[in-house]
Parts: structure tokens; sequence; C-alpha cells
């Protein structure tokens, strides 16, 4: 294959990017699965960039639990325009746009990655992170820092994982006292 047009595909491909909110200390949720703390930083009108990052996803990856959570907190399903997978180690049936997948996780990303023009957004939980950072699957994060202190619940990075080097792409801070920070991981 000609290299010119093999980094033309490359550039074409999507990335996997978290976008993702944790204490100051590195917990996304306190004991319990509670995500209160989250409210301190909660603005009429403000949601960090939220909407414009969701413009630039087509597809959706989250892990069950946190599934399981945000439809009981929402009611519904989360992502229902996008392409979104639940990954899980009990199949389902599909519903609308959500698929229920049980098989390698790695494998479905690359596919993923080489379908799409777009990008694919890691929706949590921790689990399902820590998994694509030990196969050097997260292409971007977007983290946003609450101004808080929790102490314990679960942690965003578990130990274990490949070291991996970040390159600041942009930070931002917040009249609430959020500071969100835009990493794109180094190539090794």
């Amino acid at each position: 294959m000609d290299p010119a047009h093999n980094n033309m595909k490359m550039a074409s491909e999507g990335k996997v990017i978290l976008y993702i909110a944790a204490s100051l200390d590195g917990y996304i949720a306190k004991p319990g699965d509670d995500l209160q703390f989250l409210s301190l930083v909660q603005a009429e009108g403000e949601d960090y960039g939220y909407a414009e990052f969701y413009k630039t996803v087509d597809a959706v990856i989250m892990g069950r639990k946190t599934f399981d959570w945000v439809t009981g907190e929402i009611g519904g399903l989360p992502h229902p325009d996008k392409e979104t997978y639940i990954i899980t180690r009990t199949g389902r049936p599909s519903v609308g746009n959500t698929r229920f997948f049980t098989g390698n996780l790695k494998e479905l990303v690359v596919e993923l990655k080489k379908q799409r023009g777009k990008n694919i957004y890691c929706d949590g939980g921790a689990e399902i992170v820590n998994a694509l950072l030990k196969e050097k699957l997260i292409d971007e994060i977007i983290l946003s820092v609450i101004p808080v202190l929790i102490g314990s619940g679960t942690k965003l990075f578990h130990d274990g994982r490949p070291e991996q080097e970040l390159e600041l792409i942009a930070s931002r801070t917040y009249a609430s006292g959020l500071s969100q920070l835009h990493y794109k991981v180094k190539a090794c």
C-alpha cells in the first residue's frame, strides 16, 4: 500500500476520548456510587464544553455499571442518538442504538476506529477506562477537576497500567472552581 494513502487513512480515523470529571484527589464517585460532589460546580447555562465535545462523537463506549447508574438516574437510555456499546459480561438484546457487548474490548475499539471519521467517547466507568489504558487505546483525555477532596470511593486511575506520557492541548478554569485539562496521549 502507498504510504501516503496509509497516512491519509490514519488521519481520518476516529479517536477514543475520555471525557470525565473527578475530584482533586482522583475519585469519580464517592462510596455507594454517590456523585453528589459534581453538584458543587453546577452553574446555570454552563456545560463546561460538553455540548461542543459531544458533536465530535458518533460512538460511545461505557461500562455496564455506569450504564445502570445513568439509566436509573435519567430514566432512559443515555446517548440515544449515538451508537452506544455497553461493555458487559452478560449479554442483553440491543435497544435502539444501544448494544450490549460481551466480546474483546480491544478488538471492538480497533474496529470502531477503522469505521469512523468522528470520535469515540469513553463515558466510564473506571474499569473500562483502565482496561482501555492498559491496551493503550485512549487517544485523548479531557479531565474536569472538581475542587473537592473526597478521600475514598471509586478511583479514576488504577495501579498496574503502563506509564503513558501526555501532551497538554488546552487547560481552562471556570468561576465555579472547576479546572479542565485536555491532554493528548503521546505515541510510544
